[in-house]
């Protein structure tokens, strides 16, 4: 494989995230395999755009990195399919606007893609908690709660299901295949924190692409930033819900047998042997045992009522999401509008 073949898409909504914008673009621009160009998708935030465009104003005459407004509706899905239409790589990587990945993530990720069978290679997403420690109560099992690798998944490199949008790459012909990212199921600026849009794009790309193969790498690594709001539990506990609805969402688009499958493991086999561990420390007195315990039981409560409550509504009104046409930067060619 030549170099300069990954575009790299990082989705950016606020200034807030200012520095954290600045550092994981930095982190692209340091790959040992480097990167074909950087694309910061701005989310309907015309400040942010402009300061943005002065602040890589040299580097995009290079066409090391270039700024483009979200062209579709507000949210994280039409974002990255903005990226996806303007790449001009083979791969299309995604990082998230408050990470930083490490020096051979993108080498690792190209690795992957020697078989031509592969069509996505996601990485492993490590918290930088802005407390400097992990909350002594905050189970591993749910880092997925704040956008990081669980415990429980398997190590090294190794088949799944879907793989993890914040740290991902697919083959761009696998847009191709299966279109772009649904509009409507995953997040939209600070709004309920929504997700699982990885996830239905996964199962449609596999059902378009029945010999398709996904992996997981977990040498491909990134460090993304826990701000202080989301170490405390009531976001924990608002996130678990939201993943439950979420997750209700995709089930129905895509059936309970692939949407849940992965789920039935890790509900039946981690999040069990989690509360043993918790329950074991604090016999053991070690701080943090009853707290982990307590949080694990909580977020499964709390996910199932949501999907439950998920379950209902989109039975009632159907699953409004649709997959957006990814329309090829300079070709005019896009893919047929579908109801997801």
């Amino acid at each position: 494989m030549t170099e300069h073949h990954f575009s790299v898409v990082v989705c950016v909504y606020t200034e807030d995230r200012w520095e954290d914008i600045l550092a994981a673009v930095s982190s692209v621009r340091t790959q040992s395999l480097p990167a074909l160009e950087t694309l910061l998708v701005v989310d309907h935030n015309e400040r942010l755009l402009e300061r943005l465009r002065a602040e890589f104003k040299d580097l995009a005459a290079a066409g090391e990195v270039r700024v483009l407004a979200n062209a579709g509706p507000r949210g994280l899905s039409a974002g990255r399919n903005t990226g996806i239409a303007a790449a001009r790589g083979e791969f299309v990587a995604f990082l998230d606007d408050d990470a930083v990945a490490e020096r051979d993530w993108l080498r690792h990720f190209a690795e992957g893609y020697g078989d031509l069978r592969v069509m996505a290679v996601g990485g492993r997403t490590m918290p930088a908690w802005a407390s400097g420690r992990r909350p002594a109560w905050f189970p591993e099992e749910f880092d997925w709660v704040v956008g990081c690798t669980y415990r429980g998944l398997p190590p090294g490199r190794v088949v799944v299901r879907n793989v993890l949008g914040g740290n991902a790459s697919f083959r761009k012909s696998a847009f191709d295949a299966a279109g772009g990212f649904a509009t409507g199921i995953g997040r939209d600026g600070d709004k309920r924190p929504l997700g699982c849009e990885e996830t239905e794009l996964c199962i449609r790309l596999a059902k378009a692409l029945p010999g398709a193969v996904l992996l997981i790498d977990d040498r491909s690594v990134i460090h993304h930033r826990v701000p202080p709001a989301r170490e405390r539990f009531g976001y924990f506990r608002a996130r678990a819900y939201a993943e439950g609805l979420s997750k209700a969402l995709v089930a129905r688009s895509v059936g309970s047998g692939k949407g849940l499958e992965s789920e039935r493991r890790y509900t039946t086999r981690v999040l069990p042997a989690g509360v043993v561990r918790g329950v074991r420390d604090a016999v053991l007195g070690r701080a943090g045992g009853a707290g982990r315990a307590g949080a694990i039981v909580t977020g499964v409560a709390v996910a199932a009522g949501g999907y439950l409550l998920g379950t209902v509504r989109a039975r009632r009104n159907g699953v409004s999401f649709q997959v957006a046409p990814i329309e090829h930067a300079g070709t005019g060619e896009s893919e047929e509008d579908e109801a997801a």
